[in-house]
C-alpha cells in the first residue's frame, strides 16, 4: 500500500476538527497525528510551532462562523436573526463559539474599537433605516446587542448541564426590546 502524502491542509483540517469536537486544548501534535493516521513527523514538518497552527485553526473557525451566520439569517429581520444565529451557534458548536469569542484581539482599546473590528458597518445603516433612528443611536443599539449576545452566548456555551435555548432566546429578546426602546426614546 502506497504511503499517504500528508499536506498542510490535512493537518489544519484535522486540528480544526479536534478543536470543533473537543476544544482548542486538544489541538496537540499527537492528537492531530492520531486523527490523520500518521506519525508526528509530518505534523512537525508543517508546524514550526503550535501557535502558528492554532492561528490557522482560528482563521478556519472564523470562516466557518461567517458561513454559518450567513446561512442562518432571516433576510426580513437581519438584525434580530444575526443575534439569534450566534446563540444557535453557541448551542450547536460550543467549542467553535468559545474559540471565536475568546481568541486574542489586538488593537482594541475601547468598545468603539471592538465594534468597528467585529461588525459590518452596513448593519448600523440597516438598523437606522428600519427603526428610523440616527446612525449614532443605531450603532449604540448594535453595540449593546453585540455585548449582550457575546455575554449570554458565552454563558450558554460553558454551562452544564446547560441552560435551555428557549430561556436564552427569551432573555436575548428582552434585551433587544429594552435596547431598542432606549434607542428610539433617545431620538425624541
Amino acid at each position: 500500500m502506497p504511503k499517504q502524502k500528508i499536506t498542510k491542509e490535512m493537518v489544519v483540517h484535522a486540528a480544526f476538527e479536534l478543536a470543533r469536537s473537543s476544544g482548542m486544548e486538544q489541538v496537540m501534535v499527537k492528537n492531530i497525528a492520531d486523527k490523520i493516521g500518521c506519525s508526528v513527523q509530518p505534523i512537525y514538518s508543517y508546524c514550526k510551532n503550535m501557535e502558528g497552527l492554532r492561528q490557522d485553526v482560528v482563521e478556519q473557525v472564523n470562516r466557518f462562523i461567517q458561513e454559518y451566520i450567513a446561512n442562518h439569517l432571516d433576510k426580513e429581520d437581519l438584525f434580530r436573526s444575526t443575534g439569534m444565529a450566534y446563540i444557535q451557534l453557541a448551542e450547536e458548536e460550543p467549542h467553535l463559539f468559545k474559540i471565536f469569542i475568546l481568541h486574542q484581539r489586538t488593537g482594541i482599546a475601547s468598545l468603539d474599537d471592538l465594534y468597528r473590528a467585529e461588525t459590518n458597518s452596513r448593519m448600523a445603516e440597516f438598523i437606522s433605516e428600519k427603526w428610523n433612528i440616527s446612525l449614532s443611536q443605531a450603532r449604540k443599539l448594535h453595540l449593546n446587542m453585540l455585548i449582550y449576545t457575546i455575554g449570554i452566548g458565552t454563558i450558554f456555551s460553558v454551562t452544564t448541564p446547560g441552560i435551555s435555548a428557549d430561556e436564552i432566546y427569551e432573555h436575548q429578546e428582552m434585551a433587544y426590546r429594552a435596547f431598542l426602546s432606549q434607542a428610539t426614546k433617545g431620538e425624541e
